[in-house]
């Protein structure tokens, strides 16, 4: 009897000891980056494909489009407004980064929306988009090979239950960016923020502003019939 309660805690105990080296090989696949801690996030991450210092390549579950995903950032995926997927027509998701210095906490939020709006009321949409987030309608535009871009950016805050919204930078620097992002070639559109939390978030505009456009000049729709 003794000897075979010895045999049972000799396998499970080798068991433990395979599992425990076969998971730590599989983890040590994965870079030693945030993204990649968070189960979830790493569903959507190619963990070869590191596109830029900080970032790696997204691919949206809808099979629509890739973006940049920024590496300390994680997905939220608690609740379906964090996370929502709809075959191949929508997605939304958010993300975000917690950093801790002293006693000054702060958070960085992303969220991006995917959709198909009318190319004829693109204008329509992109007013409505900025007059909701930033409370002026109108917005800077760029455009790459691919996609046309709209976005703009201000510094917002709460005064009791109303969010109040500066669009002067010498006042305050920007802790709130929002862009609208549209395939040339179909109806694919997405709706990208970024928002920031916290004393001392925000040190410099022009950094934020230039890492926010690498994010959204790194969108790539898919090809294929554009106006399904």
């Amino acid at each position: 009897m003794k000897k075979r309660i010895k045999l049972i805690t000799a396998v499970i105990a080798g068991t433990a000891i395979l599992i425990g080296s076969v998971w730590l090989i599989n983890e040590s696949r994965y870079p030693n980056a945030p993204a990649f801690d968070d189960h979830f996030t790493r569903k959507f991450l190619d963990k070869d494909k590191k596109v830029a210092s900080g970032f790696y390549e997204f691919k949206s579950k809808t099979g629509q489009y890739t973006i940049w995903f920024p590496e300390e950032y994680q997905m939220l995926h608690d609740a379906s407004e964090y996370y929502f997927v709809n075959g191949k027509s929508y997605e939304n998701w958010s993300a975000s980064y917690r950093k801790i210095t002293g006693k000054n906490k702060s958070i960085y939020y992303i969220k991006a929306e995917f959709l198909k709006n009318d190319r004829k009321s693109e204008p329509i949409y992109v007013k409505k988009l900025f007059e909701e987030q930033l409370k002026d309608s109108n917005s800077k535009e760029i455009e790459t090979s691919r996609t046309r871009i709209y976005y703009d950016y201000a510094y917002a805050y709460f005064e009791g239950t109303e969010r109040q919204v500066v669009h002067n930078s010498k006042v305050h620097l920007p802790n709130t960016y929002t862009a609208y992002v549209a395939d040339k070639n179909s109806n694919k559109v997405i709706e990208f923020s970024y928002d920031s939390i916290g004393e001392g978030t925000e040190t410099s505009q022009e950094k934020r502003k230039l890492w926010f456009l690498t994010i959204l000049k790194s969108i790539n729709f898919s090809e294929g019939k554009g106006r399904e």
